[in-house]
């Protein structure tokens, strides 16, 4: 197969693992008029790929290369029948995986990567170099990288058998970023200079529709493969996110700027305008192919459930019975049934993930709307606990995974300002920022309830809940807690782990770094939440500030060997002027 004909791809994207399967799929981009490749795992060819979207000069398939969970990880080679081939590590069955998380795969100003001292990948060169050794390429300089203590750790448990360190990437959000459209359609940038009442009412034209289609499917070839890299064929690997998404399969959830920046934190009248309507259902339509590798035309249309007569500030869809819109997908995602949204779970073994929708139904006022939030409860309700039937293995640890953050600094002034003398603009984020915090005073009710549905879940079944997210371009650590009982009753306290970004940058210029100071000194004050509950920031581990302002990724390893049993160990990886600094945190079993 020519290189060249490769739009995009292979993107892998975990499907969930059931009756001893593990199920991943693989999205390729090719050229309209280029043979479709076949593709091969373990030595065996594929079953055909399906066709998820069909554009001109662009096809986009998807493969299935799931295979079997055995007694022993193992490496799996797959690849283009006479091309190139990649290898992911697939667990031993009934054993958690191995998961790295990131987040902010770009950036929403060209300027702030100047300011970088090191490469845009330099996040993900580290992070391949820690999770494949075949990947270590000699320096400029002939000389060896060297590995550091944290990475030596791995060497003779992983590397030295011949194995990769992680058998999932989370991915938290913004894995694109879309606000470079204002810039980049005519049209969109006449519009931010319009008077509100004009843009209240522009109208999106028929052509207006097509380029915007155009530049939402457009995007993710040229950021998701860009043509400045190695080829596959190259004995000279590219160290990003290209490749990282080729070794290691995917959970993706969206955020934001997968849409643009600040979506769902606008007034009602702009959200519902006719312009940002538009962008909203082709973004959506773009995160269905690319980000969840579903075909586009079995993607439900979303549908109005406003009561007949009334408005509403939040937005109110049907929910949507995936289980029968997808039943004829074998290797649909693991939705959540009777939703808007693409919220999704992933039983695995001792663990539980859920990939939160913290979009489709965003506003002002809301995270998730009434179905999600009893979806998202009836799943948790039918988790296996500690008091589950002997042949049931039960469910030790909840990764939760929250594209903003639950536990942040929270900036109650600020917040006073911008509601005050704040407005919708799609250039300055400021105000949406802030306003998509759970801490932010609008969704302190919302923030409340998801502490008691996770502390419930804790107290009955025995699970260890544990929070993890992006989004804020800062390394933290935080914990929620209920204030009305001792320390040793840990099943109240969840832990909060955020890893922002991997490429866009970190807090860095002038004022960056004074809002910095402002976030630390806010840190230092527990949130009393209502009576019962806590949320407090703490020391970053290995650090004396509560934030770190760094590029970072983040390792997450359930260790089912130790003592206590089926502890939790988080490593972020933080980027410094010269190499990476290592903080572990250690979470143990709920008591």
């Amino acid at each position: 197969m020519n290189d060249k004909d490769l739009l995009v791809g292979p993107v892998l994207s975990f499907r969930g693992s059931a009756g001893g399967i593990w199920k991943v799929t693989a999205l390729i981009g090719l050229k309209e008029a280029a043979p479709i490749p076949a593709m091969e795992v373990e030595g065996k060819p594929c079953p055909r790929p399906r066709e998820l979207l069909l554009t001109p000069g662009e096809r986009y398939l998807r493969y299935d290369l799931s295979c079997k969970l055995l007694k022993n990880e193992r490496l799996v080679g797959y690849g283009i029948a006479g091309g190139p081939s990649w290898a992911m590590t697939v667990p031993a069955k009934d054993e958690a995986p191995r998961m790295a998380y990131v987040s902010c795969n770009g950036f929403s100003d060209p300027a702030v990567m100047r300011k970088l001292v090191r490469t845009s990948n330099a996040v993900w060169e580290d992070l391949l170099f820690s999770h494949d050794k075949s990947l270590r390429v000699p320096l400029p300089s002939g000389e060896p990288k060297l590995l550091d203590k944290e990475q030596l750790y791995h060497e003779r448990r992983i590397h030295d058998k011949q194995l990769q360190r992680f058998h999932l990437m989370l991915m938290g959000g913004d894995q694109i970023y879309f606000d470079s459209i204002w810039e980049e359609i005519d049209a969109l940038r006449q519009w931010v200079a319009l008077p509100r009442a004009d843009q209240l009412s522009f109208p999106v034209t028929a052509a207006l529709e097509r380029k915007i289609e155009a530049y939402y499917f457009g995007l993710y070839r040229q950021r998701w493969l860009p043509k400045d890299r190695n080829a596959w064929s190259s004995t000279l690997p590219s160290l990003d996110a290209a490749t990282a998404m080729s070794r290691i399969p995917t959970i993706m959830m969206w955020d934001d700027h997968d849409i643009f920046d600040g979506w769902g934190s606008y007034s009602g009248e702009m959200q519902h305008s006719p312009l940002f309507q538009a962008l909203f259902r082709h973004a959506r339509r773009a995160f269905w192919v690319f980000q969840m590798q579903h075909a586009l035309d079995e993607l439900p249309e979303l549908q109005d459930a406003t009561p007949q007569g009334f408005s509403t500030q939040d937005p109110m869809y049907r929910p949507i019975g995936w289980t029968k819109a997808l039943a004829k997908d074998p290797l649909a995602l693991p939705l959540l049934d009777a939703q808007p949204g693409f919220s999704s779970v992933y039983p695995i073994g001792p663990l539980a993930i859920v990939a939160a929708d913290l979009r489709t139904e965003r506003s002002r006022h809301q995270v998730m709307g009434t179905d999600t939030w009893r979806q998202v409860k009836a799943w948790l309700n039918a988790l296996p606990g500690s008091d589950s039937p002997a042949k049931t293995k039960p469910c030790r640890h909840l990764l939760f995974m929250s594209s903003v953050p639950v536990v942040h600094p929270k900036l109650s002034l600020a917040e006073l300002l911008l509601d005050k003398f704040g407005a919708d603009h799609v250039t300055d984020s400021n105000a949406d920022d802030l306003k998509d915090h759970w801490s932010h005073d609008d969704h302190e009710g919302e923030r409340k309830r998801l502490l008691e549905v996770f502390s419930a879940l804790a107290k009955d079944k025995k699970i260890r809940v544990s929070l993890v997210s992006g989004d804020v371009h800062v390394a933290a650590w935080g914990t929620a807690y209920r204030k009305d009982l001792p320390a040793s009753e840990t099943w109240s306290q969840m832990h909060q782990f955020t890893s922002s970004a991997v490429v866009h940058p970190s807090l860095m210029g002038v004022m960056e770094r004074l809002f910095l100071s402002w976030l630390n000194s806010s840190a230092k004050h527990p949130q009393a939440i209502d009576v019962m509950y806590v949320a407090e920031m703490m020391l970053f581990p290995g650090h004396d500030k509560h934030v770190m302002a760094a590029r970072n990724w983040l390792a997450l390893e359930l260790d089912e060997g130790t003592p206590e049993g089926c502890k939790l160990w988080a490593t972020w990886r933080c980027e410094t002027e010269t190499s990476f600094s290592n903080h572990l945190l250690a979470v143990a079993p709920v008591q």
